[in-house]
């Protein structure tokens, strides 16, 4: 269900496996609920992940760490890239993906063209199979289904994401890799590589890891 990556005195940071829920559902323990139980402390959480998106989560220990993370989160102050597998030829291979996020049919979300409080997505692409290409992003914003709805604009929903077109996997192709922040006045860089998934194995996306976005921060983002 999860590993710990961190077990700072003001937080946990887990690495959620693919198709666990964050919250407790139908009788069954979320990924938090889980923690709580296994580690027998109350956990706070300051941002979450979908069902189907695997990666790192931050759970804060005290509800003052929660505060305070929550005014981090407010003003821009962690900073997040995921990776994603999709299949296609996208519109475009690297840029900024922004605009309006509106309620769809079969709880889905959509992009809308008007920038009154947009969804706000960087990301860079490059191609690791005939057919696949690997997707670095990072959300500036954090709205529901963003990531999900900004590649599907692309025309390349992610690989295993059914409800937004997505080709059916053996598991949905997003993953929560590196998380940057400033808390109580410590550096902190975590990152945890997908564990799950055949597709994520692949020598060509080992090698784009390891090389061209090592470090993320460090990159030319398109669209500032």
């Amino acid at each position: 269900m999860y590993r710990i990556i961190a077990d700072e005195a003001d937080f946990l940071l887990i690495d959620k496996a693919p198709g666990v829920h964050f919250h407790s559902q139908d009788g069954n323990a979320g990924v938090v609920a889980q923690a709580e139980s296994d580690l027998g402390i109350k956990l706070y959480p300051v941002h979450r992940l979908d069902t189907l998106t695997s990666g790192l989560i931050i759970l804060a220990k005290s509800s003052a760490a929660a505060a305070d993370f929550t005014e981090l989160f407010s003003r821009h102050g962690v900073q997040k890239y995921y990776l994603a597998l999709a299949r296609g030829k996208p519109k475009k291979k690297q840029g900024k993906i922004a605009g309006d996020m509106a309620k769809s049919r079969r709880s889905q979300y959509k992009l809308l063209r008007t920038m009154d409080n947009p969804a706000v997505t960087q990301f860079f692409s490059a191609s690791v199979a005939e057919g696949l290409r690997a997707y670095l992003l990072k959300p500036l914003t954090g709205k529901t289904h963003q990531l999900r709805v900004a590649l599907a604009s692309l025309g390349t929903p992610i690989l295993g994401d059914t409800l937004y077109g997505g080709e059916t996997s053996d598991r949905a192709y997003l993953h929560a890799w590196q998380l940057e922040f400033q808390f109580r006045g410590q550096e902190y860089h975590f990152e945890s590589e997908p564990s799950e998934g055949e597709a994520f194995r692949s020598e060509a996306l080992s090698q784009q890891l390891k090389n061209d976005w090592r470090n993320p921060s460090a990159l030319d983002w398109p669209g500032r």
